[in-house]
């Protein structure tokens, strides 16, 4: 998997847990396709605090992750369901997983 694959997960599980500002800058850069150039000349700001920014929000879901291990969870409890034959019992595990 690719760096930014890995950190657009690491988004979808934590996103909510950076500030409006980080979305912002994350979702512009990562989602828009904007260059840091296009980012800072859109929200008034340096294309360095962009950078700099961006950085440390690939930081911080790095470290979320370390710490809580979401995404490893998720990988590993979809692995289990994978082998689980009985249907039933296999969408019952999925309906909890997906709430």
């Amino acid at each position: 998997m690719d760096k930014n694959t890995h950190i657009t997960i690491l988004y979808d599980i934590y996103g909510k847990l950076l500030s409006d500002r980080q979305r912002n800058y994350f979702e512009a850069y990562y989602f828009d396709n904007l260059s840091l150039s296009e980012i800072s000349e859109n929200l008034n700001v340096t294309r360095s605090a962009i950078q700099k920014q961006l950085k440390s929000i690939t930081e911080q879901l790095n470290k979320y992750e370390r710490c809580l291990k979401l995404d490893y969870k998720n990988k590993k409890l979809n692995k289990l369901i994978d082998e689980i034959n009985d249907k039933d019992l296999k969408k019952k595990i999925i309906d909890i997983n997906n709430i």
